[in-house]
């Protein structure tokens, strides 16, 4: 079954060309992570960053792979252009320009792919500069400055070095799109988590050995990361199908519609949208805080820290906020409604039109619902994890739902390759094909 999917792969040319040139850009990748910014005490700068977990440091970290804690020309990683992008998908609600564009099709996309990018890039510059400022106040636990060199000079260099590393890995996760296998973007995060799970895997024997976390800990964390990555595949596979019916026409001598289909609706639309962001939003502050020596904000920063209360439930807000909110955002029920009327389709026992928008509205309502509580569920438990067993970060719900999800879609995406030529699949008689994550 999936053996012969998998040997089936090296049959087609054009699937083993893609996957490779996508292999050989993620070790491009890779190798940029460990080029660092000059100007940087690197022990320093090491000994800070192991005392930064629980702040916004440790959350970019990740997401960029390490090179964030090596301050590497890839610091930044691809947020910035996630960041660019749901802030262009934002303001389409409110420019009418953009929302124009949205509906233009092909050449909308690339425009309004143009502007993502020069939002990356303004995004870049500014994130850059906040962190050569940022950098020249820092020192290591035992006092040691981590910018050798302070100064304009620096300032201009690292902002300089970082935006440009940004905007490569923007440009190297558009060809792996175009040209490789998968969602090019959705890969260099995913490439980037699961470099940092041997090191994970690592401490956790270590933590063993040293009797710091006992066998009977490790054994409750790998049933409850298998238990996680079922409840993963499952939801994010699950769909709610709306089904739809297209009215019978005659055109000249021949008939066309009749036939009877559905509208799927996925449970968690807003994919990992609404954990990333609510992290950055909460995470800021308590960053932003550790800088400033007084007590009350010393506390509150403490408060505002993951395994705390505060923390938990202010979590859990934004992520119901920001499904609620992508959601709507990139999901337009009207739209849906009209196309459906216009090639004479409608929902049984629906009339066509309001009626069939305020009841898909209503639908995806209730099922974002569902799809809020199940992603802050998965999202709760590195906290959870990380304070009563001492656990990896990289063990977390976030960090198990970008991977999961990244690697449903990637061999999703190679399904169809296989499908499309009459090869065997991955899922031999599976009855379905594999559903995209993103």
């Amino acid at each position: 079954m999936i053996g012969g999917g998998f040997q089936n792969i090296f049959k087609i040319p054009e699937l083993k060309k893609r996957i490779l040139f996508t292999l050989g850009l993620l070790i491009v990748y890779r190798v940029g992570v460990h080029v660092p910014v000059p100007g940087i005490d690197a022990v320093a700068l090491s000994s800070f960053f192991a005392q930064a977990e629980g702040t916004i440091f440790g959350i970019f970290n990740m997401f960029s792979g390490g090179a964030f804690e090596r301050l590497s020309v890839f610091a930044l990683g691809i947020m910035p252009y996630i960041s660019a992008s749901i802030i262009l998908q934002l303001l389409t609600v409110v420019i009418p320009h953009l929302e124009q564009l949205k509906k233009e099709g092909e050449q909308g996309r690339k425009k309004i792919t143009q502007y993502t990018r020069y939002g990356t890039v303004v995004l870049s510059i500014i994130q850059g500069f906040g962190i050569s400022v940022g950098l020249e106040s820092m020192t290591s636990p035992g006092g040691a400055p981590v910018v050798l060199i302070s100064g304009w000079g620096f300032r201009l260099m690292t902002v300089i070095t970082l935006t440009a590393g940004t905007a490569f890995i923007m440009w190297l996760g558009e060809q792996i799109t175009e040209r490789g296998v998968g969602n090019g973007i959705s890969l260099i995060i995913f490439a980037g988590i699961v470099t940092g799970l041997p090191g994970a895997i690592v401490n956790t024997v270590r933590l063993l050995s040293t009797g710091e976390m006992g066998i009977f800990a490790i054994l409750i964390i790998l049933i409850l990361m298998v238990a996680v990555v079922g409840l993963i595949i499952f939801v994010e596979q699950g769909q709610r199908r709306i089904p739809v019916q297209y009215a019978k026409r005659v055109v000249g001598r021949r008939m066309y519609g009749g036939q009877s289909t559905h509208l799927p609706l996925k449970i968690n639309t807003s994919g990992v949208i609404p954990p990333i962001f609510a992290s950055s939003i909460i995470m800021f502050p308590a960053t932003i805080g550790s800088f400033v020596k007084v007590e009350w904000i010393q506390n509150i920063t403490a408060a505002m820290r993951p395994g705390n209360l505060v923390y938990e439930l202010l979590f859990v807000a934004f992520i119901f906020f920001f499904c609620y909110f992508y959601t709507a955002v990139t999901f337009n029920p009207v739209d849906v409604a009209d196309n459906m009327k216009k090639a004479g389709g409608y929902i049984p026992g629906i009339r066509p039109g309001k009626r069939t928008a305020d009841y898909i509205d209503k639908v995806l309502t209730r099922i974002t619902l569902g799809g809020a509580i199940y992603v802050s569920a998965v999202c709760v438990l590195p906290s959870i994890l990380i304070t009563r067993f001492n656990v990896p970060f990289y063990f977390g719900g976030t960090a198990l739902l970008i991977v999961v999800g990244v690697a449903i879609d990637t061999v999703a995406q190679m399904e169809s390759h296989m499908l499309s030529r009459h090869y065997e699949g991955f899922l031999k008689k599976s009855g379905g094909k594999m559903k995209g994550r993103f």
